[in-house]
C-alpha cells in the first residue's frame, strides 16, 4: 500500500485504486500513525491529536476501538503493545516520509557538487506534495522551502536562469525575509545577463533587512554582492577547490570540527602525510558561507602567507592608488570587518610564518576563524588542536571500494563473497586506514586482482616491519606505500615522475601543462607516460594539468640525483622566461585576458623560476622579472616581490650589463615600497635617463609614474622612449593628456584622451580604453552631457570589470556618482557611493574607501541630510591614504565639510575648513584642479560680489572652465550675475581669469 498526508488524505491498494478510510476520526488516526510509520505511538498522542483538550471519559477504549475499525477497514497491519500502537509498513511508501529522504539526499547531492543528480532527486520529492503540509508538523513547510530553494540552486547551477526569475520572485512574496530567495534571485538574474536587476535584488533586501528586521544583509549575502559588482562569476562555494571523487566517512570529525570552530577561532588539523587533513578541512568548509581556501604547499617562504591569502581572496591592486609592500596590513584592512573561515593548507614547511599570519589576523579581525592542516601544532595562544584519525574499518572499506570502481568501471558487478570482503578488509588494516595509501593501493587494480593485491601487500609489509623503529608505525606504512607504487611504475615512468617534482604546486593548486613539462622535462611526446602516472594515483590530472599531492611529490623529489635537478632547475626557469617574454605584449592586446588567466595559472612556477635565477642567472632574473611587471600590476599586489627585486639588484650590483638598462630601471621600480626609497628611484632614474631608443616594454613609463607622480610624462626623454610603438603612442597621449588637464587646458586634453582610446581600441587593451573612457566622461560631465558622460563610464566599468579590476571599478563607480549627482539623482548617486566603498573595503583599499565616503557626503548633503553628511566626510577622513595620490582627496572632504557647516549656519567653522583647503592645495601643479574648487567655495564666502566673480574666473582659468550645471557653483554663478551689471562681473571674472592662484592669496 501507499500512503499521502502531503496534502488531502490519500491511501492507494497495490494496485493503485484508491481506499476510504472512514470519517474524520479515522483519518486523523491514519495520519497520526503515519507520520511515525514503522514506529510506536503513545495512546496519549494520539488521543490528543483525536480528541484535543476535550476527550471523552473512555479516550483509552474509544482510541481501542478506532484502531481495530481502521485495521479492519483498510486491511492494515497495527501492532498493539504496553508502549501505544505502531503502524507496520515501509516508511518509504508514505509520501512525507519519502519526501523527507529525497530532500536529504538531494541537499547532500548539491553540496557535494552533483547537480544533476540534486536536481532529479529534489524535483521528485517536491512533485509528492499535493497540498499544505498536516497541521501536526509544521516544519515539513519548511523543510519544503528548503527543497525549493536547493533545486533553484541545482537548476541555477546546470544552466538555467531565465526561467527561474518568476518562481523565485513568487516565493519571495510568501517569504520576504528570506535571504537565501534573494542571493538566488541575484544569480538568477545575473545568469539572464540582467546585471542591474541583480545588484537592485541586493539593495532591496537590504532595505527589507533594515526596515523590518533591522539587521544588514548577511556575510554570505554581502559577499554575493562583492561578486557581482566585480564582475565575476558567483560561486556557491568561494575558494573552495571542487573534488573528482566522492567524500567517504568522517562523520564523526566533522562533527567535531563544527564544535571546535564554534568555541575556537584556530582549530589545527594535525596528522601524517597522506591522512586525509586536506579533504576534510575542504569538506568542513564547504557548508560555510563566506570561506577562503589557502594552499602553502607551493610557497618557499612563510613571508609569502599574507600575499597567498591575498590572492586566494581574490584582491589584487589597480593603478590609481599608492601602492603598498605591507601585505599583512592589506590583510587586515580586507578581514577586519567580515565573518570569514580561512582555510590555510598545508603549514607544515611554514609553520612560523602560518602561525605569525594567524595570530595577527585573529588579533585585529575579530570575525575570522582558521581551519589550518599541519604536520604540527601552530603553537599559538587559543589553538584548537584536533589529531585526524585513520579511517575507521568501514569508511576506509568503502574507500577502497570507491576508487577501485574508478580504474575498474565492472568493480562493483563483481560479486563479493566473505574471501573478497575480508581481503578488503585485510588491505584496509594493512594500511593503518590511512586514505592516500588506501588510494594508491586502489589504484593497482587496474593489473591485480584484490587478492593479488592483499598478497603483495602482506609480503611487502612483513619486509618493511624491520625498518625504522624510530618513525610513527602510520609514517612507515605510508611510506611504505608509497615505495611499494613507486617500484610497480616502470623506468620511464619513475623518471618521468622524478623530473615533474621540479614544478611548483600540486594537485589542488597548480601543476604543469603538457607542453611545460615536455619542455622542461626533455621528453618528447609524454602524453602517455603522464597517463598512466594519473591512472597509478602518481599525479592528479585536471583541466590540462599535471600535479602531484605533495607526499608523493616529496617521495619522488628524494629519488633525483642533485646534478639532475640543477638541470632541470636552469631547463624550468628557461621556459618560464620564454613563456613570460611570450606573454608580455599580448597583455597590451586583444589577448589580454586569456594572457592574464594563463599567467595566473603559472604564477607559482613563474615565482619558482624568478627565485631561481636570482641566484644563478641574475641577467636572466632581470628580463624574467621585467617581462612580468606589468602582469603583477594588472593582476597582483604591489610589495609581493619587493624583497626578491631587491635581491636581484644586490646579485646584478650598480649597473646593469649591456642591453639591460630598462630591465634593470623596471627591478628599481619593484624594489620601491610605499614609503618610497629615494636611492633606488634615482638609481631608477639614472639608468632610464640614458635610455635614447625606443624602450621594448613601454609599460616603464606607467610603473615609473606611479612611483614619482605623473608630471613624468613632460620628460622629452619620454617621447623618444615611446616611439612609435601604437601602445606606447596611446599611453603617451594619455600622459600628455593629464599634463594638459592640469594646465587648464581641457579641449588639448579631451583630444589627447581621444587619441589615447582611439590607440588602445586598435590594441584591444582593455586596461587603456577603461582609463581613457573615464576621462573623456569627465569632459562630457563638465560639458554638462550628463547621458553621454554616463554612456562613456558604463563602458569603461565593463571593461574593468572583465579584467577583474576591483580598485579601478570602485574609482569609476565614484566618478559615475558624482555625475548623477549633477544630474539631480541623488539617491542612484548615493548607490553608485555606496557601491564603490563596499568593493573597496572588500579588498582593503582605504583610499578608495575615503572618496567612496566622500562621494556619500556630497550626496547626503546635496540632498539637505547634514548630519548624515557630516559623519560621512569623517569616515573619510579617517581612512584617507597618505601620498601624492590623497591631497586632491583630502581637499575635497574639506570643502565638503565647509559646505555642509556652510548649510547648517556655523559661518566661522565653514571659513576655517575652507582655508586649510587653501593651504593644502597649493602645492604644485597637479593640485590645479582641486585649486579650482577652492576657489569656486572661497567664491560663496567673497566680501562682495565683484570679488566672487574674480574668484570664480581664477576657477574658469585654473580648470579651463566652469562645470555646468554644478550643484555647489552654478547657484552662486547666477546669484553673483544677478547683483552685478554683465560688464561689471565679465570684467571681474577676467581679473581672476588672469590672476589664478593669486586671486585665492586675496580671498
Amino acid at each position: 500500500m501507499r500512503f499521502g498526508i502531503l496534502g488531502p488524505l490519500d491511501v492507494r491498494a497495490p494496485d493503485g485504486s484508491p481506499l476510504d478510510p472512514g470519517g474524520p476520526r479515522p483519518r486523523a488516526l491514519l495520519t497520526l500513525l503515519l507520520l511515525d510509520a514503522g514506529r510506536t505511538v503513545s495512546p496519549e498522542r494520539l488521543i490528543d491529536g483525536l480528541y484535543g483538550e476535550d476527550p471523552p471519559a473512555n479516550a483509552a477504549n474509544a482510541l481501542q476501538s478506532q484502531v481495530s475499525r481502521l485495521r479492519k477497514r483498510l486491511d492494515l497491519k497495527i501492532e498493539t503493545g504496553p508502549a501505544g500502537y505502531r503502524l507496520v509498513t515501509d516508511r518509504d511508501a508514505v509520501d512525507v516520509h519519502r519526501f523527507e529522504r529525497l530532500a536529504r539526499e538531494g541537499g547532500q547531492a548539491l553540496a557535494t557538487g552533483d547537480h544533476a543528480r540534486a536536481a532529479a532527486l529534489l524535483r521528485e520529492g517536491l512533485a509528492l506534495w499535493r497540498g499544505p503540509a498536516p497541521d501536526e508538523l509544521p516544519r515539513l513547510e519548511e523543510l519544503r522551502l528548503t527543497a525549493l530553494q536547493d533545486r533553484i540552486a541545482a537548476d541555477l547551477a546546470l544552466g538555467s536562469g531565465p526561467d527561474l526569475i518568476a518562481e523565485i520572485r513568487e516565493l519571495l512574496a510568501r517569504h520576504p525575509l528570506s535571504e537565501r530567495l534573494y542571493a538566488l534571485l541575484m544569480r538568477a538574474l545575473h545568469a539572464a545577463d540582467r546585471p542591474a536587476e541583480a545588484l537592485a535584488a541586493y539593495e532591496e533586501a537590504r532595505s527589507v533587512l533594515a526596515e523590518e528586521l533591522g539587521a544588514d544583509p548577511s556575510a554570505e549575502l554581502s559577499a554575493l554582492h562583492l561578486e557581482l559588482l566585480q564582475g565575476r562569476e558567483p560561486q556557491r562555494q568561494r575558494g573552495v577547490p571542487a573534488q573528482l571523487t566522492r567524500f567517504v566517512g568522517r562523520a564523526e570529525e566533522l562533527a567535531r570540527i563544527d564544535e571546535m570552530l564554534a568555541g575556537a577561532r584556530l582549530v589545527t588539523l594535525t596528522g601524517p602525510g597522506g591522512a586525509g587533513k586536506t579533504r576534510l578541512a575542504m569538506e568542513s568548509a564547504r557548508s560555510r558561507p563566506d570561506v577562503c581556501y589557502v594552499e602553502l604547499a607551493p610557497l618557499a617562504d612563510g613571508a609569502q602567507i599574507p600575499y597567498a591569502v591575498l590572492s586566494a581572496l581574490g584582491v589584487r591592486e589597480g593603478l590609481r592608488g599608492p601602492q603598498s609592500a605591507d601585505a599583512t596590513e592589506r590583510l587586515i584592512a580586507v578581514l577586519e570587518e567580515r565573518e570569514a573561515l580561512l582555510v590555510l593548507d598545508n603549514c607544515e614547511h611554514v609553520v612560523e610564518g602560518a602561525a605569525r599570519v594567524a595570530g595577527l589576523l585573529l588579533g585585529a579581525c575579530p570575525g575570522v576563524r582558521i581551519l589550518a592542516t599541519s604536520r604540527e601544532a601552530l603553537g599559538i595562544t587559543g589553538e584548537a588542536l584536533c589529531p585526524v584519525p585513520p579511517l575507521a574499518a568501514g569508511p576506509a572499506a568503502q574507500l577502497f571500494r570507491d576508487r577501485a570502481a574508478a580504474v575498474r568501471p565492472d568493480f562493483d558487478a563483481v560479486a563479493e563473497g566473505p574471501a573478497r570482503v575480508a581481503a578488503i578488509d585485510g588491505i584496509c588494516t594493512a594500511l593503518d586506514g590511512l586514505p592516500l595509501a588506501i588510494e594508491l593501493a586502489a589504484a593497482r587494480l587496474r593489473t591485480l586482482t584484490v587478492e593479488e593485491l592483499a598478497e603483495r601487500l602482506g609480503d611487502r609489509f612483513r619486509v618493511l616491519s624491520r625498518g625504522d623503529r624510530t618513525k610513527a608505525p602510520r609514517h612507515r606504512t605510508l611510506r611504505a606505500v608509497v615505495e611499494w607504487s613507486w617500484e610497480l611504475l616502470d623506468d620511464e615512468e619513475r623518471d618521468l615522475a622524478c623530473r615533474l617534482t621540479v614544478f611548483s604546486g600540486g594537485g589542488l593548486s597548480g601543476g604543469a601543462t603538457l607542453d611545460a613539462v615536455e619542455a622542461v622535462c626533455g621528453i618528447a611526446y609524454p602524453e602517455d607516460l603522464l597517463a598512466s602516472l594519473a591512472e597509478k594515483s602518481f599525479l592528479d590530472a585536471s583541466d590540462g594539468r599535471y600535479g602531484m599531492l605533495e607526499t608523493i611529490r616529496a617521495f619522488c623529489a628524494e629519488q633525483l640525483p642533485d646534478e639532475t635537478l640543477a638541470t632541470l632547475k636552469d631547463a624550468h626557469a628557461a621556459y618560464y622566461l620564454r613563456l613570460a617574454e611570450r606573454a608580455e605584449p599580448l597583455l597590451r592586446g586583444a589577448d589580454q585576458l586569456p594572457w592574464l588567466s594563463r599567467l595566473s595559472a603559472e604564477r607559482g612556477d613563474l615565482d619558482a623560476a624568478l627565485r631561481h635565477l636570482v641566484r644563478s642567472a641574475p641577467d636572466d632574473g632581470l628580463r624574467l622579472m621585467a617581462a612580468l611587471s606589468w602582469f603583477w600590476r594588472l593582476h597582483g599586489l604591489a610589495g609581493q616581490r619587493v624583497a626578491l627585486a631587491r635581491d636581484l639588484l644586490d646579485a646584478v650590483g650598480p649597473m646593469p650589463s649591456p642591453g639591460l638598462d630598462e630591465e634593470y630601471a623596471l627591478c628599481g621600480l619593484n624594489a620601491v615600497t610605499g614609503d618610497e626609497d629615494d636611492e633606488l628611484l634615482a638609481r631608477a632614474d639614472r639608468v632610464l635617463a640614458t635610455i635614447d631608443r625606443q624602450l621594448r616594454l613601454p609599460f616603464t613609463v606607467v610603473l615609473w609614474t606611479l612611483a614619482v607622480g605623473p608630471e613624468r610624462s613632460q620628460d622629452e626623454r619620454v617621447r623618444a622612449q615611446v616611439g612609435d610603438d601604437p601602445w606606447g603612442q596611446a599611453l603617451l597621449a594619455v600622459g600628455l593628456g593629464f599634463q594638459e588637464q592640469f594646465a587648464g587646458r581641457p579641449a588639448a586634453s579631451e583630444a589627447l584622451f581621444a587619441q589615447a582610446l582611439e590607440g588602445f581600441r586598435s590594441c584591444g587593451d582593455r586596461w587603456g580604453m577603461a582609463n581613457s573612457l573615464d576621462q573623456l566622461g569627465l569632459y562630457a560631465d563638465w560639458r554638462g552631457e550628463r547621458e553621454r558622460a554616463l554612456e562613456l563610464i558604463d563602458e569603461a566599468l565593463a571593461f574593468a570589470r572583465e579584467l577583474a579590476a576591483p580598485e579601478e571599478t570602485a574609482d569609476l563607480l565614484c566618478r559615475r556618482g558624482t555625475v548623477l549627482l549633477r544630474s539631480g539623482r541623488h539617491a542612484e548617486a548615493a548607490v553608485d557611493f555606496a557601491r564603490a566603498a563596499e568593493l573597496a573595503r572588500g579588498i582593503g583599499a582605504h583610499d578608495k574607501v575615503a572618496g567612496a565616503h566622500w562621494g556619500l557626503g556630497d550626496a547626503a548633503r546635496l540632498a539637505g541630510d547634514t548630519a548624515a553628511a557630516r559623519t560621512h566626510y569623517e569616515s573619510a577622513l579617517e581612512t584617507s591614504a597618505r601620498s601624492w595620490y590623497s591631497v586632491g582627496q583630502t581637499v575635497h572632504i574639506f570643502l565638503g565639510l565647509g559646505r555642509t557647516a556652510l548649510a547648517e549656519g556655523r559661518v566661522d567653522e565653514a571659513d576655517d575648513w575652507f582655508r586649510q583647503a587653501r593651504a593644502l592645495s597649493t602645492g604644485g601643479q597637479t593640485q590645479q584642479l582641486e585649486l579650482a574648487e577652492v576657489a569656486e567655495a572661497l567664491a560663496s564666502r567673497a566680501a562682495g560680489p565683484e570679488q566672487a566673480a574674480t574668484l570664480l574666473g581664477a576657477a574658469s582659468a585654473l580648470r579651463g572652465q566652469l562645470i555646468v550645471d554644478d550643484p555647489d557653483v552654478t547657484p552662486v554663478e547666477r546669484r553673483i550675475r544677478r547683483l552685478l551689471a554683465p560688464d561689471t562681473f565679465k570684467k571681474a571674472f577676467e581679473l581672476g581669469s588672469a590672476l589664478r592662484e593669486a586671486a585665492l592669496r586675496e580671498a
